[in-house]
């Protein structure tokens, strides 16, 4: 089953429940899905498109809950992690960082990394391999300390 037919499974449950956070959190889905079809070329979405968008609405909720908190406005900030919750079931499980670090560490082998002047290398298979799986500031924090020692 496509993600779209997912979501509209899951909005037609949180209407019939009358949760409006994850009908929130599920309708901008919806619109972020609807507008990559509209932009792009192909009618169909691959996976990978999927996931990043997914991805992008998580991280985009996350940013917006640790601004509030910073702020002193918890009100504003849980309903963000609340949507960030929702929309990140539709994502694969997420890798703990001991296994994005094999990852990592068998990229660096594989492409003959040697320093910061290849991070750009490291970084582009690992975010394309790990894609929907971990955060980007993770990867980067890892290959970062892997690259300098």
């Amino acid at each position: 089953m496509s993600l779209q037919s997912d979501i509209m499974t899951a909005m037609k449950t949180a209407m019939k429940e009358k949760d409006q956070t994850a009908l929130a959190a599920l309708r901008a889905v919806k619109s972020e899905i609807l507008l990559a079809k509209t932009s792009g070329a192909s009618e169909e979405l691959t996976e990978e498109e999927e996931l990043k968008i997914l991805s992008k609405l998580v991280k985009q909720r996350k940013d917006s809950a640790t601004i509030f908190k910073e702020q002193n406005r918890e009100d504003l900030a849980e309903p963000e992690l609340a949507q960030a919750e929702v929309i990140s079931q539709f994502l694969p499980e997420a890798l703990s960082v001991e296994e994005i670090e094999k990852v990592v560490v068998m990229t660096i082998d594989q492409v003959g990394a040697e320093g910061m002047k290849d991070m750009g290398k490291v970084m582009g298979i690992v975010n394309k391999e790990l894609a929907g799986r971990a955060d980007g500031k993770t990867i980067s924090n890892i290959v970062k300390a892997k690259l300098m020692s």
